[in-house]
């Protein structure tokens, strides 16, 4: 297994202007091949769009979304892989042939579509449709799966991705700064993005806090942890529809450390090279053999209601300023 070099970026998308966001995915997939990396990540809906889509009717999501592989993104992304030779993975919305819709997540080289993911437990419009099933592929030799946001807060995801064999988790994002009923989450007001360069200390403080990354480092550390696995954490910088996002994105490695992450408030990316050897060193190597699944199949696998909900999509949430 040969070391690969992976790069995660951020930027500032425009909602539903594929062509200007995918030009931001070239600007930033070319500057990444330049400096040697093989891969780049970013984040959720980062081709279309994210938080505008709560709004939309199903017509005019069916408008916006594409098949897969053949819709005009996708040929985007190839011809952007094969002029820089480095594999992408970036995200859309998916309509199949009987325009049923999904949140899709997809890994491109220079032949064409690796891989396709449809998010398991999509929430922003409720004409989505719901994934059925993991995603497991090769990069280099080495081998990737793909989880989409919320997908990485239910836990069983991501040890079924990794017991599938992923050595290396893409987990795209749009996250941080909503509201929720744990203590110190919420909206960050739009006007100290607008005045970041003025007073660039009071929107850091809202962005390292418990609104964004110190609510981040409570998790996805221990989902590498835990796992013994390479995770690629990437999430937009900036406003997504009314909504600011904190980019952070980030790799973390099989011990939980975070390796590589975007701390510019720009449209950037930062790259690691990975290495084989952490994952059978890591704790994680160990958890997963030492497992006694005989002891709890029954009770992981029982039958339940499943439900979400999701706090800043209730009608009672003030909007963000």
């Amino acid at each position: 297994m040969m070391n690969i070099k992976i790069s995660t970026a951020q930027f500032e998308n425009r909602s539903g202007d594929k062509a200007y966001n995918l030009s931001m995915i070239e600007k930033l997939a070319s500057q990444a091949a330049s400096r040697g990396s093989h891969v780049i990540a970013f984040h959720e809906c980062s081709i279309t769009g994210y938080t505008f889509a709560r709004k939309l009717s199903r017509e005019q999501l069916l408008d916006i979304a594409e098949r897969i592989p053949e819709g005009e993104s996708i040929q985007k992304l190839q011809d952007i892989a094969a002029q820089n030779d480095i594999i992408i993975l970036a995200g859309l919305f998916e309509k199949d042939e009987h325009d049923n819709l999904f949140k899709a997540y997809v890994c491109v080289d220079k032949t064409g579509l690796k891989a396709k993911y449809r998010k398991l437990h999509p929430f922003i419009n409720p004409y989505l449709t719901a994934g059925n099933e993991y995603c497991v592929f090769d990069i280099m030799g080495w081998k990737c799966g793909i989880l989409i946001c919320y997908d990485n807060n239910i836990i069983e995801n991501v040890r079924a991705t990794r017991l599938l064999g992923a050595e290396i988790i893409f987990m795209p994002h749009v996250t941080m700064c909503t509201p929720s009923t744990r203590p110190g989450a919420g909206f960050v007001d739009s006007r100290l993005w607008e005045n970041r360069e003025a007073d660039p200390t009071s929107l850091r403080l809202e962005f390292e806090g418990m609104k964004g990354r110190d609510w981040l480092m409570k998790w996805l550390p221990s989902r590498a942890y835990d796992n013994g696995a390479y995770l690629v954490f990437s999430n937009p910088v900036g406003m997504d529809d009314d909504q600011l996002k904190n980019g952070c994105s980030m790799i973390i490695d099989p011990f939980g450390d975070v390796i590589a992450e975007c701390r510019s408030w720009e449209d950037s990316f930062e790259s690691v090279m990975i290495t084989s050897e952490k994952l059978t060193h890591a704790g994680g190597y160990r958890y997963i053999k030492a497992r006694r699944p005989e002891l709890y199949r029954d009770i992981i696998g029982q039958e339940h209601s499943s439900e979400q909900k999701v706090a800043w999509l209730d009608d009672k949430i003030d909007k963000p300023v």
